[in-house]
């Protein structure tokens, strides 16, 4: 008589072993990667910000290792990302406007309110076309222009540039004679770009961007007095006051990032 045979262990306890093995793996693994993730401090920032920021940023990681993330647009459009509940933990404004904005809506801490840096408003043309001008009340701008040319700025309704811009000619008493020439772009980076395309036979931004540009030149600077300072205020956004944000935001005003800011052309308070 055959002798029996033995049954094989069971494979379903084995695949429940597994299963386990893997579970309790990917249990151990996931605080790490939120930590990690909770590590990286959001800043909303205005164009005009951009390459300073940046390099900012990178001596930051250079210095701690910890990650710093930037979205970068005009300051309406970031404060209005904001409203929407977007994330951010800190918001760098082009002008004062859109921080009063924010503070005003309760998205925005007051009491961490700083102002460390200024610009000033310049016009601008493609390289090969420019030509230094005086602006003041008597300028000719239709001359300038000539019969079809534009100046690209901001929308003069809503991006900080091109709100100190229709300031300017408004106040220098140009605004009516030049408002149908204007081409309002939804941030000063936008409209600094349409000027090195040659795309607009002239621009209002600030000199920072100017400054960083290859293809244009500026041809004068606005009169300080024709429109508001240009300032930057930052903030932290409402309940992301963290050690991690407060390190960043300090660093921002700091003794480097100010070498930063003055490199770049921003005016240091």
């Amino acid at each position: 008589m055959p002798s029996p045979i033995a049954p094989s262990a069971p494979l379903f306890p084995r695949r429940i072993g597994r299963a386990l093995a893997v579970a309790v793996a990917l249990f151990a693994v996931a605080p790490f990667a939120s930590a990690r993730a909770q590590e990286v401090t959001t800043v909303f920032a205005a164009a005009s910000l951009t390459n300073a920021f940046q390099d900012i940023g990178k001596l930051y990681r250079e210095k701690t290792g910890k990650e710093v993330a930037f979205s970068f647009a005009a300051s309406s459009a970031l404060a209005k990302q904001l409203e929407a509940g977007a994330p951010a933990a800190i918001f760098a404004s082009a002008d004062t406007k859109w921080m009063d904005y924010t503070e005003g809506k309760d998205l925005t801490l007051k009491a961490t309110r700083v102002t460390p840096i200024g610009n000033s408003l310049v016009l601008i043309m493609p390289a090969d076309q420019a030509k230094p001008v005086t602006i003041d009340a008597r300028f000719d701008w239709l001359t300038f222009l000539g019969a079809d040319g534009r100046i690209a700025t901001g929308l003069t309704d809503s991006v900080p540039a091109g709100i100190y811009a229709k300031a300017a000619l408004t106040s220098l008493g140009q605004w009516d004679t030049v408002k149908a020439r204007i081409v309002g772009a939804e941030s000063v980076r936008a409209a600094l770009a349409l000027v090195e395309r040659g795309e607009a036979r002239a621009g209002i931004v600030y000199s920072t961007d100017a400054a960083i540009a290859k293809n244009v030149k500026v041809v004068a600077t606005f009169p300080a007095n024709s429109h508001p300072p240009v300032e930057y205020p930052f903030e932290i956004v409402k309940g992301q006051d963290t050690p991690a944000t407060r390190a960043f935001f300090d660093f921002l005003v700091g003794t480097e990032a100010r070498a930063v800011y003055a490199r770049y052309g921003f005016v240091v308070k």
